[in-house]
C-alpha cells in the first residue's frame, strides 16, 4: 500500500511539474535533465580529475566507479532533450548554441568521440594511475570540443 501511495505521490508531482513547466517555458523540463546529465558527467570527472593532477590519491575502486557512470551517462539515449527551439538564442535557461541544429553539424561525430574517449576510460580507470592518466586527457578533450564548438561560453 505504502508503494501504491508513493507511485501516486510521485506521480502526482510530476504531472504538476509538467503543467508549470508549460506556461514559462515549454523546453524547462528537457533543459534541466540535459544540464543535470551534464552535471552527472562533472561529477565524474571532478572524482577523477584531482587523482589524474596528483591533488587526491589514486583509489582504484572510486576511479572505477566515476569511470563507469561517466560512460554509462555518456551512452544515455538523450535526444528527447535537445529539441530545436531550446537553444540560448531563444531560452534564457539555456546553454546550447543553435548551432547543435544547424545544417552540417557535427554534434553526432562529437558525442561519439566521448563515447569512445568514456570506453577507453572506463578500461583503463582501475588500472592504475598512468592508466587513468593516459586515458582521462582524451575524455577531457571531448568534453572541450562539443562545449567549445556548442556551448554558450561562460
Amino acid at each position: 500500500m505504502k508503494r501504491i501511495l508513493l507511485c501516486a505521490a510521485v506521480g502526482t508531482a510530476l504531472f504538476a511539474g509538467m503543467s508549470f513547466a508549460d506556461d514559462a517555458n515549454p523546453y524547462e523540463m528537457q533543459i534541466e535533465a540535459r544540464q543535470g546529465i551534464m552535471a552527472y558527467r562533472a561529477l565524474q570527472m571532478g572524482v577523477l580529475g584531482p587523482m589524474v593532477k596528483g591533488e587526491a590519491e589514486y583509489n582504484a575502486e572510486a576511479a572505477q566507479k566515476a569511470a563507469n557512470a561517466l560512460l554509462a551517462a555518456s551512452t544515455l539515449d538523450a535526444s528527447m532533450l535537445w529539441p530545436k527551439g531550446s537553444d540560448s538564442d531563444a531560452i534564457e535557461e539555456s546553454d546550447a548554441l543553435p548551432a547543435i541544429w544547424a545544417e552540417g553539424s557535427d554534434i553526432g561525430a562529437k558525442g561519439k568521440a566521448m563515447v569512445e574517449a568514456a570506453t577507453a576510460l572506463q578500461a583503463a580507470a582501475g588500472g592504475g594511475l598512468d592508466s587513468l592518466k593516459a586515458a582521462f586527457g582524451p575524455v577531457g578533450g571531448a568534453c572541450g570540443d562539443c562545449h567549445k564548438a556548442y556551448r554558450e561560453p561562460r
